[in-house]
């Protein structure tokens, strides 16, 4: 129980990190570790496949893109400003309408979650059909919810590259719109001097 306690505080508060958290790497690095006691909250329940894909799959190459695509963008040095401040708004009465809803299912579902001794015997052995016979019969509401999730992370992704490009600076508008200057050069042997100057000289 121990154990258990210590490792709910864990998820907690590696997924407040990745909520509040400023800097994307250091988002991240929190994900990291909420996925590895994500990890070890499975070796308790004795369902070791699981452990492993969350520590193959999900800590090590999903998070290994994570930071690639973190690092390729540098979002870090960037900051948005005013210019999504509307979004602020929508976001926290969007957070609010999701949490009534999901307080709303769970009380009106007729359907209780089962036991810790049930889960841990179901799991045991942990081969993908037994997986995925609990996955989507007693646990279909928190497998929606991780959809919805991974499309907030999708449309996050989204925003993320549709970034406004840097503006140019004034003295290199006007060069761009004016053209540098160009004449014709004759020569001989890679020496020579421009159109005009030869010209001139001749008179």
């Amino acid at each position: 129980m121990v154990g258990f306690a210590v490792l709910a505080v864990l998820l907690v508060a590696g997924g407040v990190g990745v909520v509040t958290l400023r800097q994307p790497v250091h988002a991240a690095l929190a994900l990291v570790g909420t996925l590895l006691a994500l990890a070890v909250t499975y070796v308790t329940l004795q369902a070791h496949f699981l452990a492993a894909v969350q520590v193959i799959v999900y800590a090590g190459a999903i998070m290994v893109l994570f930071l690639f695509v973190i690092m390729l963008l540098n979002v870090g040095g960037e900051r948005l400003g005013d210019r999504l401040a509307w979004l602020r708004p929508a976001a926290w009465v969007a957070a609010a309408v999701a949490a009534v809803a999901v307080v709303a299912v769970a009380v009106i579902s007729a359907r209780p979650l089962p036991a810790a001794d049930v889960v841990t015997t179901t799991l045991a052995g942990g081969n993908a059909g037994s997986i995925a016979e609990v996955l989507f019969t007693d646990y279909l509401l928190a497998f929606q919810l991780v959809g919805v999730l991974l499309l907030t992370g999708v449309v996050a992704a989204v925003g993320l590259v549709q970034r406004a490009a840097p503006e140019t600076r004034p003295q290199e508008r006007s060069l761009a719109g004016r053209g540098a200057p160009h004449e014709p050069y004759l020569g001989v042997g890679g020496e020579g001097a421009p159109v005009s100057e030869a010209a001139g000289g001749g008179r």
